[in-house]
């Protein structure tokens, strides 16, 4: 599937409208495939991140939750707090739930949600064009989800600010739309042509440093975390152009998402990262991120040496070709 690590059949949600989330009853009703007994844990999903609500216990291989909760929603059940839940679209009413843990709960079955039966489907597709997808079903929670999570991040403004107009008005107060209006605003202020936005941040030593002082070079504002595969593979990518062209006026300033500093300093050195580095540990709740509209990793801005950002996203051989046309004549000679 060609989206974010991560057509459709229009007719499921021809004649279904969704309207403002409300509170509303929800019963789910499960079996947990391969166990007898343990708990589940019900979460709700918020900013790329689930937040455990509730637990039931697992008797005779069974669970059941019921639960006024937000609907529709994105909801998670898990048995492991640590790992990535089942995702579930909750509709009011009863839900039946086959839970099977193993291959990250990819065989696990969900019934009576007309929204999950969307998303499930959604997921199957391949080459999805968001906007024919909105286009079909525009009153679906689902289209504001799948727009937010799997497509803003390499949506211009222009183009989200399009497919947020598709949407059914009834979708307009959800949180993702209220996240994507900001997001273009945020974007904009990022584009190619502006001044980077300055920040602080905290060093592995505990330092505070702001991102200013580094300009001066060709600074690469890089956004990583050493829990993303994607951001481990560019790492050696990264490591090659620095070593190339460090001392022709090349710099890298490296923000982390990680949450857990100790994973954080390991990938660091793993990885041989010798530039600057500097975190918050908020995972996606990274102040530098939102600041930059960063909504998937690895990403990057590369900054001019008067602090004016002149691309965004560079990677492999197009960073190095781009560094060689920048870093041909002396820096003295750009400013």
């Amino acid at each position: 599937m060609n989206i974010f690590k991560f057509s459709i059949l229009g007719l499921l949600l021809g004649s279904t409208a969704i309207h403002a989330q409300d509170n509303s009853k929800v019963t789910i009703t499960g079996t947990l495939k391969g166990a007898n007994t343990g708990k589940v844990y019900l979460q709700k999903f918020d900013n790329k991140m689930f937040k455990t609500l509730d637990s039931a216990e697992v008797k005779n291989g069974t669970f059941k939750f019921s639960k006024s909760l937000k609907l529709p929603e994105l909801y998670g059940l898990t048995v492991d707090k640590e790992q990535s839940p089942l995702y579930v679209f909750l509709e009011k009413g009863q839900v039946n739930v086959t839970l099977d843990p193993e291959k990250y709960y990819r065989n696990s079955v969900v019934t009576g949600s007309v929204s999950n039966d969307l998303f499930t489907s959604y997921k199957q597709e391949k080459d999805v064009k968001i906007e024919e997808f909105i286009k079909k079903n525009p009153a679906s929670l689902v289209s504001a989800y799948v727009l937010y999570r799997d497509f803003s991040y390499r949506l211009t403004p222009e183009e989200i600010n399009q497919s947020l107009q598709l949407l059914d008005p009834t979708l307009q107060s959800t949180p993702y739309v209220a996240v994507l209006k900001d997001l273009v605003n945020v974007l904009n202020a990022v584009s190619i042509g502006k001044k980077a936005p300055d920040f602080e941040g905290n060093t592995p030593e505990g330092k505070t440093i702001k991102l200013s002082d580094h300009f001066g070079k060709y600074l690469l504002l890089d956004f990583w975390a050493s829990w993303c595969g994607p951001c481990r593979r560019e790492n050696p990518n990264l490591v090659k152009a620095y070593q190339k062209y460090h001392e022709k006026g090349f710099d890298i300033f490296a923000v982390s998402l990680d949450k857990s500093k100790e994973a954080w300093l390991k990938g660091i050195k793993d990885d041989n990262l010798s530039w600057t580095h500097v975190s918050d540990l908020a995972f996606w709740n990274s102040a530098p991120a939102k600041l930059y509209g960063v909504r998937a990793i690895p990403a990057n801005v590369l900054i001019d040496p008067n602090g004016v950002i002149i691309a965004r996203n560079l990677t492999g051989e197009d960073l190095e070709n781009k560094l060689a046309e920048l870093l041909a004549t002396p820096l003295a000679k750009t400013k």
